[in-house]
């Protein structure tokens, strides 16, 4: 147990990481070298000089990303909606528990932003990105208001799902699971224990949580839009795609930048940790694609969609220096990669271009 010097220790070291403590007016200005992405001893209040460059240009892009559901016609899904024959049964069960997952899901992450994430990364460029994000966070959450509204869909069951749907329960329950040490007053980084819990953290939501469970939600709707059913929400979800595309490479640039200067962190040991979280991730979403999709509909079923869960859980292994966790697999939803290339352009009249950028940045070449 603590002693009331030591809290009191404790409590100024948690008020510095946070900008929160009193101002040194003696203080000397903060050198690049001073900045880390946590446990800096710079003061997290100062932006400049910038360290990390790629924080703020992904901070410049999201902006330059900016969208409102409101803007995208639901007209035509309604009319599919309330048509007979419009949809199948399989196709509106997986309408419904998608938008019940994420429904809740944003809220979920922009909490772990705000609550745990913000507190504990000590650098004012991420930060900066993170301030951004958790404001897309609210659109995101808009927009499945937004459809729900539109559809006339029973707002109780939808919003209820993450604790009414097993599959869906899980998922959360996992991911929160992550979150609750780092929200308590009391946690602080600055041991190797505590700054893996923090490594667990980001890894749990930005590699798992976005950069893996939403992918089968987004290819689920997406699916549907390209057979011409949906349109105005299969928009909608693309724009959330390329949102999400560019959290997760932002928190995958954060957790390799965390390992590149605390290298003592990410030991044999923790990187096996990690697999396992992967994969215990990707049986997880196998769990919720059987439920989604019990009998599947055309061009897609739960069986595609848990190996685009490996395929996907092999990348992301990649992308943080990890070996695979599953045997190599194909993807089986290239069209994938084509929704999600930034660069790609629709024609302007037809609907909003495909980087929905504000009018301020818009290149007319």
């Amino acid at each position: 147990m603590l002693n009331w010097n030591e809290t009191a220790v404790s409590n100024a070291t948690i008020a510095d990481a946070t900008g929160l403590g009193s101002i040194d007016r003696g203080g000397a200005r903060v050198s690049v070298d001073e900045k880390r992405m946590i446990n800096a001893r710079a003061d997290v209040n100062q932006l400049l000089p910038m360290k990390y460059g790629w924080a703020w240009e992904k901070y410049l892009a999201a902006c330059n990303n900016h969208w409102m559901p409101t803007e995208i016609s639901m007209q035509a899904d309604i009319a599919l909606w309330k048509s007979a024959d419009g949809l199948t049964e399989d196709e509106r069960r997986m309408v419904k528990r998608n938008l019940g997952f994420f429904a809740a899901s944003e809220s979920l992450v922009a909490n772990n932003i705000v609550l745990a994430i913000y507190r504990h990364l000590t650098n004012p460029e991420c930060r900066q990105y993170l301030l951004r994000q958790s404001f897309e966070e609210a659109v995101h959450t808009h927009t499945f208001q937004y459809i729900v509204e539109s559809l006339g869909l029973d707002e109780g069951e939808l919003f209820n799902m993450y604790r009414e749907v097993p599959s869906i329960t899980d998922k959360a329950a996992w991911a929160l699971g992550h979150t609750q040490s780092l929200d308590d007053p009391a946690f602080s980084t600055g041991t190797d224990a505590a700054d893996q819990i923090f490594l667990k953290d980001l890894v749990a939501f930005y590699v798992v949580f976005e950069g893996m469970w939403f992918y089968t939600g987004f290819a689920q709707i997406l699916s549907l839009g390209r057979r011409g059913k949906m349109a105005g929400i299969a928009e909608q979800y693309q724009y959330i795609l390329r949102d999400e595309s560019l959290h997760l490479n932002f928190g995958i640039d954060v957790i390799n930048q965390i390992k590149a200067e605390n290298p003592h962190l990410w030991t044999s040991a923790f990187q096996e940790e990690i697999r396992a979280m992967l994969r215990q991730a990707a049986e997880l979403e196998a769990a919720y694609g059987r439920d989604t999709m019990p009998r599947g509909f055309l061009g897609l079923n739960a069986e595609s969609c848990e190996r685009y869960m490996h395929f996907i859980a092999n990348r992301r292994c990649a992308q943080l220096g990890l070996e695979p966790v599953f045997a190599a697999t194909e993807n089986p939803f290239p069209w994938m990669s084509e929704t999600m290339d930034l660069k790609k352009e629709k024609n302007f009249f037809e609907t909003r271009v495909i980087e929905y950028q504000n009018g301020g940045s818009l290149s007319w070449d």
